[in-house]
């Protein structure tokens, strides 16, 4: 979104008819407040104390903004303002003191209890309401940052968990700029054997709820190692380690990912296959590390979070050399994970590999 849509969007709410809390005990003050913001567009929730108005924002009320006077009975207006700003919903809502001492002394209380600014009496309506729509300006576009952060949230948490969600939010730019970027990653593919004979020999609706709950377990087990979704493939996916960000264990969470998702099929195995002529077979992964371009690949309209490379080449030429329950791993991740608990097997040769490429069945981890 870029500055002209925001400035519009915030204008728009300013002039849609936004909620001033008021509370003042006085009720020619009131009353005045009352006349200067209804004529200027604006809604009015008026209330006599402190106390009053706080019992209502707790009830539900959520001002746009609050203006409260500051001595008052019951509860006075840094109390307001003190709740206000330590109640999570209203906690970004601007509170200006209404106050007919203008001393420093005043104002730091103030300060010190959340106040964004203050107004004198007696005010004057071109002033407040000036000080008003300005406020209200910055509170809106804090909304908007807001808004546009839990989207950014929910198109992150489809790839990654939510711990990596929120180092990737400090810093937006850097981490989802479109382009790549050449890092070193762990990639991980994982293919789902006997599937084509299985979508031959069941309804569609059948496919689509076995593939269902196979990938909910898996999805599962790649954020609880903090992987990186890529994407489905049919009957596979693939998932890297060490981008966005990275961390140094990410081949060993890889190398766990693989083993929790060959565990996880095998208790999901008697459920899926029951009833059914051609059953799944199980699941063969391929896992190598190296060099690989990562970042948003696409246009500024459609772009995807992904990983290509040689790398991601030769861990799906590993991922199809296994078989059903087999995890082969490239000598690349063995250097990574020597206390990996591996049987070397022949070298394979790979396609698109011109020599014969060394080669690790995993059985577990040391």
């Amino acid at each position: 979104m870029d500055n002209i849509e925001s400035k519009t969007i915030i204008e728009s709410k300013i002039l849609s008819r936004p909620t001033v809390l008021v509370a003042d005990d006085d009720w020619l003050n009131r009353d005045l407040l009352r006349v200067y913001l209804e004529n200027a567009g604006f809604r009015v929730e008026a209330f006599v104390n402190g106390e009053e108005a706080w019992l209502a924002v707790e009830a539900g009320l959520q001002p746009d903004i609050v203006l409260s006077d500051m001595q008052m009975p019951k509860m006075d207006g840094l109390g307001l303002c003190q709740r206000i700003k330590q109640h999570f919903p209203t906690q970004l809502v601007p509170v200006v003191i209404v106050t007919g001492m203008d001393d420093e002394e005043e104002r730091l209380r103030a300060i010190k209890a959340g106040a964004d600014d203050f107004v004198t009496k007696p005010f004057n309506s071109l002033v407040l309401l000036t000080r008003v729509r300005s406020l209200l300006r910055i509170k809106f576009l804090y909304d908007e940052l807001e808004n546009r952060n839990k989207l950014l949230r929910q198109v992150l948490n489809r790839y990654v968990d939510e711990e990596v969600a929120n180092v990737i939010l400090t810093d937006p730019e850097k981490y989802l700029k479109l382009g790549g970027e050449t890092r070193f990653v762990t990639v991980l593919f994982a293919d789902v054997r006997g599937f084509t004979r299985f979508t031959e020999s069941n309804t569609p609706t059948k496919v689509v709820e076995t593939l269902n709950k196979v990938y909910n377990q898996f999805i599962e087990v790649v954020f609880e190692h903090k992987g990186t979704f890529d994407k489905f493939l049919g009957d596979g996916l693939i998932t890297f380690f060490g981008a966005p960000v990275s961390q140094a264990d990410d081949t060993l969470r890889a190398l766990k990912t693989a083993l929790e998702m060959q565990h996880r099929f095998s208790l999901l195995e008697n459920e899926i296959n029951q009833g059914v002529q051609a059953p799944l077979r199980g699941v063969g992964i391929g896992i190598h590390a190296g060099e690989a371009v990562v970042g948003n690949i696409g246009s500024e309209r459609t772009m995807d979070y992904t990983v290509i490379g040689d790398t991601v080449n030769t861990a799906r030429r590993l991922q199809e050399e296994a078989g059903p329950g087999e995890i082969y791993i490239s000598e690349a991740v063995y250097a990574q994970v020597p206390t990996a608990k591996v049987l070397r097997l022949a070298p394979k040769m790979l396609h698109g590999k011109s020599e014969p490429f060394p080669t690790f069945a995993l059985l577990g981890l040391g």
